[in-house]
């Protein structure tokens, strides 16, 4: 890993690298997505499967685009009852914090007397994305299926990437049918959401597009905007830990290599440490646990190209360096981690304490674990099932709501020059 230590010289220049490497917006990757999202929108399903052929290795038809309800019955019968066990765990909790966020609609009296208020409906038609690829992500499937479940979307449409077989994993299949997924399509990448954006002939067009994936799938996402909305940014996988003396270095250095796992190469994971000393037992543990991990060539890319050990001055310094990295997940150990926490107002999920690894949200604690990436936390939160809700304004004014109103109607159509909009109040007058 990379390391760094607050009086270097050169420690304001390191600390820009690691902001610098968030891959929400590299010209590259936008425009080989660019390239992708036009041809899709162009060649609709023949598109499709050609990138499916291409990318995926599976050569399709479009008639097998869909997965059919006999696969998810022989997916469901191959599961194990322990993961039938922790799917209906997690699910609980995801579905209980869910029903939590979910807004409900409310009426009030304005100045004028009139009715004012606001109603919320679920999107009709929604578009999940769930990674596959080296890890078919269950867990996403419930943290979001699950969500607009709660929400009441009658139509939850789940692209995911199948293998050379045409397959998609079993134990994900389970989660996604248990979660109540209504249609699942054998789709990857950044041809997934234009086909979730534009429609083609065996995909429908939907409302709003959900979900975390690789660099192509958030430029796409971005791309997409416009023709659809979009729930946040969730890239690649980030961790952002704040120690002092008192963490325990193996918990540290577990939690970081949790993160940098995932294998795109982007991931991003940071240790910020008032301790030299920890920073130390930090390497010497991590590299004693790698030896035991089984996709250690994916960890040790991460690491080397966006993994750092960083010395802070003190832990106000760490606080001010963790809202501008903005991170993904924070985890907290140290002494009064809540107190601490008070500060950090960047971060997608904050973890508190050395027994709340981020593993716990990624699983099962409750909350969805998608949560935006590359220093998109300072602008967008994570994913709560209130964002498959649509808001609608109402507004109801009587014959007597409208004569109180009319005075300040008459003066801003006065003031703006637009003299039809106050003669659509006027003509109402009694």
């Amino acid at each position: 890993m990379n390391v760094a230590v607050y009086s270097d010289k050169n420690f304001q220049r390191q600390w820009k690298k690691v902001l610098s490497t968030s891959s929400l917006f590299d010209s590259t990757i936008e425009g080989r997505t660019r390239a992708i999202m036009e041809e899709v929108k162009q060649g609709g399903d023949a598109a499709l499967l050609e990138f499916t052929r291409k990318f995926d290795g599976a050569s399709l038809k479009a008639s097998q685009l869909q997965v059919t309800d006999l696969e998810l019955e022989a997916a469901s019968k191959k599961v194990s009852s322990i993961t039938r066990a922790a799917v209906k765990e997690a699910y609980t909790n995801i579905q209980s914090f869910g029903r939590q966020s979910r807004r409900k609609g409310w009426q009030g009296r304005n100045s004028h007397g009139a009715r004012v208020g606001e109603k919320y409906d679920p999107f009709r038609r929604v578009g999940l994305y769930v990674p596959g690829g080296t890890a078919p992500l269950a867990s996403t499937a419930l943290m979001t299926v699950g969500l607009a479940r709660v929400a009441g979307c009658p139509e939850i449409v789940v692209c995911t990437p199948c293998n050379q077989q045409g397959e998609v994993n079993q134990d994900l299949l389970f989660a996604l049918k248990h979660a109540g997924a209504t249609a699942i399509y054998k789709l990857g990448g950044a041809q997934a959401i234009a086909a979730m954006a534009y429609g083609t002939r065996s995909i429908p067009k939907v409302d709003k597009i959900f979900g975390p994936g690789n660099a192509y799938v958030v430029a796409a996402k971005r791309l997409a905007v416009g023709h659809v909305s979009i729930d946040l940014l969730p890239g690649p996988s980030e961790v952002l830990v704040i120690a002092d003396k008192t963490a325990n270095a193996a918990y540290v250095a577990a939690d970081l290599l949790a993160q940098a796992e995932h294998g795109s190469g982007k991931e991003r994971v940071c240790l910020l440490s008032t301790s030299a000393r920890l920073i130390k037992e930090v390497q010497g543990a991590i590299q004693d646990q790698l030896a035991s991990l089984s996709r250690t060539s994916f960890i040790q890319k991460s690491l080397k190209k966006n993994g750092w050990l960083i010395q802070v001055r003190d832990l106000d310094q760490a606080v001010s360096m963790a809202n501008e990295f903005a991170p993904e997940h924070c985890e907290i150990m140290t002494q009064d981690a809540r107190t601490l926490s008070r500060g950090i107002v960047t971060a997608g999920a904050i973890f508190l304490g050395n027994h709340s690894p981020t593993v716990l949200g990624d699983y099962v604690a409750g909350p969805s674990h998608v949560l935006p990436t590359g220093g998109a936390g300072a602008s967008f939160p994570g994913l709560t099932v209130d964002q498959f809700q649509r808001r609608t304004s109402l507004v109801e004014y009587s014959a007597s709501n409208l004569q109180r109103a009319l005075p300040a109607v008459r003066a801003f159509a006065s003031m703006e020059g637009l003299d039809a909009h106050g003669q659509s109040a006027e003509i109402r007058r009694s």
